[in-house]
């Protein structure tokens, strides 16, 4: 066999120039005791936690490949729950920034993610409609509610009832009650989408955001609560008549609603945490706040407009005839507080309010920034002042243009509005320039200049070391689509959507402006090429011979570089060539189209050597790896992808972005990649010494394919009649975890079967025989018995995915399972969750198992056992939780003592003061 050509793999390696990506909102965090000093917000798949004051970057909890939807953090400080694209919910420690949680539930991304308030309870809302409700303690699903039919907006538990409130883009609110688990309650006032909703005073009131510009407030009435003291015989009694389940828990009416500044539907709202501030924005820029009046606040208002009524009927001369009756109003319990003008459409806000009455609202911008403002509510007519900003570490808009410095030490990226310079190792920026809608760019000779072609047609000269603009040349009238540098160094050529290719000499002129002792660097137009196209795409052959020149017409035309006579005109595209590049040895040339090919080129006859299918959409970057055929594209369908241009063949596939690949550029020493992206990112893409076999590669990727194909029937809304139902889904880990456990069974089996028959041969024999060899698995995992082994692997599956696993196990594994938990519940092993898989194969397998004579003395002795051993842990546990009683009364007697003597002291005190006031006023 041959030798086979060896590649090393790219891996990613950072990503950066992401302040917040615009899917996904933001949220305070309360570490190191200051509630708004830290923020969360979801930058492409990972979670970036700013320090505001420093406008730094102080954790970063890694995701997978999905993006970041939606964040909530729990009531301990602790965590962080993040819900992705796919459909996972992930819970961080924000301690050790690690994932501590897996969910795996939901088909599609999650959109709406809340915790109970004792942090102990998850829901999740998804774009497939269902709504989860995950236990935290247990690591599990507890249960799935189905009954809306469009994507859930926004999920809450109540504070104080054990009631879930749903909103959805099916127009409905629905109330869930947890102990039933089913809607007892559907709110159908809504015309279109209700988008988000707050429950505020006490839940006494639900305001919804809808796609008008109306705020609804709903009254809220719990009924049942003089209940409480009837019996379980008259609530039962209740319960029925029909018809009266609904009025049991809660009653919902319409009180009125609030007109909103702006007039686009509602995006997101919220309240701070003492919930005496609601803030609400819509698609602007534009964040309206309202002061949640107390009952207390309500009755002096009401009782200014009446004295207020009182006066004008006087004035007018009219007697008073009783009370003047003021009716309260919507208003009266919103009054508008303040508005706050971005410089950037808002996607999400939170707000925390400190104990002086001082409110602090973050907003996260679609343009890529974090901005901190901060509002006196106190004072009346007080306006919103901007405290700090996060634009620093990123672009505003799309890069649009990247290159790497000669020594591969900095990276300049470009986009509409800026010029960045960032240090490759490290990813923070040095240098921010203001510069013109950038297209194309590249470091001058001695990486101490930087020159960009824009969308207006200059040549803008920018200085490193002093961040500023040296010159604006006006080279073309038309957009400058691609510059490059002449190999020798001396000059560039650029070209224009102006029909032209100019040619540019470097140049070092006196300028009293920029320095009186030193000259500074310009260009100076030599020559011009005139086209009959567009002109999209220049590139200098690396020996200098030629210059290919991509035309809008579909055709490359190539020329010898010092005459500028034509040499070949390469055609075959469907669609115009967007990119090409030349290899080191200037023999390959290779284009990048919007028809999606790529083909390579020699450039001693023009001939077409191969044409490829490359991507899925148009192909925007092309480049080769340094003194290699090896070359790398990247194009609209988010992907990223190597060659190699002498075989032929496709090496690998870098996913990572999340949006349109707009341009890349390869290190001069070819060790890095770097990419910009619709997606507000840069990536980093590091070659390792790790080698990457083709075929491997070919096979994984047939594996994701089936993977991806493996999904379940697509969701139908309303097709199944069950509103509550498993919260698991089945994934490769559940299939891949019930193989494992029936792999485990055949091994207890075969295990157990020996050691049955060494001790028959001890006692036919009547000595002690030498016992059989252990399975290698069992060694493996450490267990001591087949039992052992068997219980080894059920804990290793995670708690969320046990369920699932379970219930793809095939019938005649649950019979030998149940005789397995047998023996575990017997002997105290893990009984809790033996316990809890014994109770969902039963109620997965009931009619199987009860119509098995064989099984009926298993489930007996089952029953015995699992009484009587449950009952064992529930008096442990009762004992324990006694233990902790007593001695937190103890200690509480303890502290009291000292309590009431810091008590008689205090009292004392005041009875000196008293008598020193008596004094003092006997003597005046």
């Amino acid at each position: 066999m041959g030798l086979t050509k060896q590649y090393l793999r790219y891996s990613p390696s950072a990503v950066f120039n992401v302040v917040g990506s615009a899917k996904c909102n933001v949220v305070f965090l309360d570490i190191e005791g200051t509630k708004s000093k830290f923020c969360a917000v979801g930058a492409c798949e990972h979670v970036f936690v700013w320090d505001l004051r420093k406008s730094e970057k102080h954790l970063v909890l890694q995701g997978d490949k999905h993006e970041v939807t939606i964040l909530a953090k729990s009531p301990d400080k602790r965590h962080l729950a993040v819900g992705y694209h796919d459909g996972t919910v992930k819970i961080f420690d924000l301690t050790t920034t690690e994932c501590t949680l897996t969910f795996s539930g939901h088909k599609s991304m999650v959109s709406a993610l809340s915790y109970d308030q004792s942090g102990v309870r998850l829901v999740s809302g998804s774009k497939d409609t269902d709504v989860i409700v995950w236990d935290i303690v247990n690591e599990s699903g507890l249960f799935r509610l189905k009954g809306h039919k469009g994507m859930v907006t926004q999920a809450r538990f109540m504070k104080n009832r054990n009631i879930l409130v749903t909103s959805s883009k099916d127009t409905f609110v629905k109330f869930w009650d947890l102990d039933t688990q089913h809607c007892f309650k559907t709110l159908v006032g809504h015309r279109a989408e209700v988008w988000d909703f707050v429950l505020v005073r006490d839940e006494r009131r639900l305001i919804t955001g809808s796609a008008d510009s109306e705020l609804r407030v709903w009254e809220i009435q719990y009924l049942g609560q003089e209940d409480d003291f009837q019996s379980d015989s008259a609530k039962k009694s209740r319960l029925d008549i029909d018809g009266e389940e609904e009025e049991m828990l809660l009653k919902c009416t319409k009180l009125g609603s609030v007109i909103r500044q702006g007039r686009d539907r509602v995006v997101g709202m919220s309240t701070d945490h003492t919930g005496r501030i609601l803030g609400c924005h819509g698609i602007g820029t534009t964040l309206e706040l309202f002061r949640i009046a107390s009952d207390e606040e309500i009755r002096k208002h009401i009782h200014k407009k009446e004295k207020k009524a009182r006066k004008k009927l006087r004035t007018e001369g009219q007697e008073e005839e009783g009370t003047v009756g003021i009716e309260q109003t919507v208003e009266d319990e919103l009054p508008k507080l303040n508005i706050i003008k971005t410089n950037s459409k808002i996607k999400a806000f939170d707000s925390v309010m400190d104990a002086n009455g001082k409110i602090k609202i973050l907003t996260l911008l679609t343009n890529n920034t974090v901005e901190l403002y901060s509002l006196d509510t106190n004072e009346k007519g007080s306006q919103a002042t901007p405290v700090s900003k996060l634009t620093m570490p990123g672009h505003r808009t799309d890069v649009r243009t990247v290159c790497f410095s000669s020594d591969n030490t900095a990276i300049l990226s470009a986009s509409g509005e800026s010029a960045k310079i960032w240090n490759r190792a490290s990813q923070h920026c040095i240098r921010t320039l203001s510069c013109d809608y950038a297209l194309s760019s590249l470091f001058a000779p001695g990486d101490r200049h930087v020159i960009l072609g824009t969308k207006s047609g200059k040549l803008q000269i920018f200085d490193v070391a002093a961040g500023s603009l040296l010159e604006d040349v006006d080279a073309h009238s038309g957009a400058v689509w691609s510059i490059s540098m002449a190999p020798d160094k001396r000059g560039l050529v650029s070209g224009s959507a102006d029909h032209e290719v100019k040619f540019w000499e470097f140049e070092l002129v006196t300028d009293e402006k920029y320095s009186s002792t030193s000259k500074r660097l310009t260009l100076v137009h030599t020559r011009t090429l005139k086209m009959s196209e567009d002109v999209l795409c220049v590139k200098y052959s690396p020996d200098q011979r030629l210059l290919a020149v991509a035309l809008l017409d579909n055709t490359v035309k190539v020329f010898f570089a010092d005459t500028l006579k034509f040499f070949l005109s390469l055609y075959g595209h469907k669609l115009p060539v967007l990119c090409m590049d030349i290899s080191a040895d200037s023999t390959l040339l290779v284009t990048g189209s919007a028809d999606r090919n790529v083909k390579l080129w020699g450039l001693d006859f023009g001939d077409c050597h191969k044409s490829i299918f490359a991507h899925d959409d148009s192909i925007m970057c092309v480049q080769f790896v340094a003194k290699t055929h090896l070359f790398f594209t990247g194009g609209k369908d988010k992907k990223l992808k190597e060659w190699d241009g002498d075989k032929f063949e496709h090496i690998v596939t870098l996913e990572g972005h999340h949006a349109e690949i707009w341009c890349l550029a390869v290190s001069p020493t070819g060790s890095h990649v770097v990419t910009g992206s619709h997606d507000k990112s840069l990536r980093l893409w590091e070659k390792t010494q790790e080698p990457l076999i083709l075929d491997e590669e070919r096979e994984m990727e047939r594996e994701k394919e089936y993977e991806n194909t493996r999904e379940e029937e697509p969701v139908v809304p309303g097709e199944q009649n069950t509103e509550a139902s498993m919260a698991g889904k089945k994934t490769m880990e559940t299939v891949k975890g019930a193989e494992r456990l029936m792999e485990a069974i055949e091994v207890y089996k075969e295990e157990t079967s020996k050691l049955e028959h060494h001790r028959e041969e001890c006692q036919a024999t009547g000595k002690e025989l030498l016992p059989p060899n252990l399975n290698p698995l069992l060694m493996a995992y450490g267990a001591t018995s087949p039992g052992r082994y068997v219980l080894e692997i059920i804990k290793r599956i995670k708690s969320s995915e046990l369920e699932e696993s379970l219930l793809v196990l095939p019938f005649s594994y649950v019979i030998d399972l149940l005789n397995i938990l047998d023996v575990f519940i017997e002997s105290r092993w893990e009984v809790e969750l033996s316990c809890r898989c014994l109770f969902f194969l039963l109620r997965v397998h009931h009619g199987q198992i009860t119509s098995n004579q064989v099984l009926l003395p298993v489930i007996d002795n089952l029953r015995k056992n699992a009484f009587s051993k449950v009952s064992e842990l529930r008096d442990t546990t009762g004992f324990n939780l006694a233990g902790l009683e007593f001695l937190r009364k103890h200690i509480e007697d303890k502290e009291e003592v000292t309590f009431f003597a810091d008590a008689t002291d205090r009292f004392k005190n005041k009875k000196r003061k008293g008598k020193k006031k008596a004094i003092l006023s006997i003597k005046t």
